[in-house]
């Protein structure tokens, strides 16, 4: 199954010690996994993820959010041209709000480089909005490849489709909001399910039957990005669940 991608990793563990609730050992442990090191490339040389965080913070961050973006589709990404080309090019990008950077990752053997990058401020996600958003493109796509026989060609996605409670489990920092918590480990579940479907054209005995597989999964492969983007936004989440913490 899909594991919580580094921009991610960073948006949670980084906010949660940029507001003081975990302590740099917590943070490096989550944000590396089995990585043996991070480093942010950019400035004179490269310098450890924890490091450029701290001078972030100097700078003016107060949280951190993570953008999945695709080809065609920015969607959260206000600029310049170049972070949107290399966090398009990554399939994500971390950004540092309040210092007017982000950090796209580049995974290098068992080492990620971050490239360090002047970045737009963007408005927040709506957390509500994706959700529903994620829900409605399941129960879409799930009707449409009921009609077309997923059951047929591809057992197992029909299965997954068909669990509206199924989510990657997750571990997260104090004050991440248990909602977020739960919308980003569907929205990898589902996201994962997309894409298997989508590896090859399965059972398709015609080009306009792949098609319209396609058409009828890649809609909630869009709506899973912008669902786990909004549960790595901080700046767009609630204020109350904030406060209260991980349930």
């Amino acid at each position: 199954m899909t594991a919580l991608p580094a921009s991610a990793r960073l948006a949670w563990w980084g906010t949660a010690w940029l507001r003081g609730r975990v302590g740099p050992d917590d943070f490096l442990d989550a944000v590396l996994g089995e990585d043996v090191a991070h480093v942010v490339t950019g400035a004179d040389e490269p310098a450890p993820l924890l490091l450029e965080l701290a001078a972030a913070r100097n700078d003016g961050a107060t949280a951190v959010a993570a953008v999945f973006p695709a080809p065609g589709d920015p969607t959260g990404l206000r600029g310049p041209r170049e972070l949107n080309r290399a966090a398009i090019e990554a399939g994500e990008v971390a950004l540092l709000l309040g210092a007017g950077t982000g950090l796209v990752p580049r995974q290098v053997g068992r080492a990620v480089e971050w490239a360090l990058l002047p970045a737009e401020r963007r408005p927040p996600p709506d957390l509500g909005e994706a959700d529903r958003g994620l829900r409605g493109a399941l129960l879409a796509a799930a009707n449409r490849l009921a009609e077309l026989d997923v059951a047929r060609w591809r057992p197992e996605v029909a299965d997954e489709l068909h669990d509206l409670r199924t989510g990657v489990p997750l571990t997260a920092p104090p004050g991440t909001p248990s909602r977020c918590i739960d919308l980003a480990g569907r929205a990898l579940h589902l996201e994962h399910v997309a894409a298997l479907a989508l590896e090859d054209d399965g059972g398709a005995v015609t080009a306009s039957e792949a098609a319209a597989r396609r058409d009828a999964l890649e809609p909630l492969e869009r709506a899973a990005r912008l669902a786990l983007t909004a549960a790595c936004a901080p700046d767009g989440w609630p204020p109350a669940d904030d406060e209260r913490g991980q349930r």
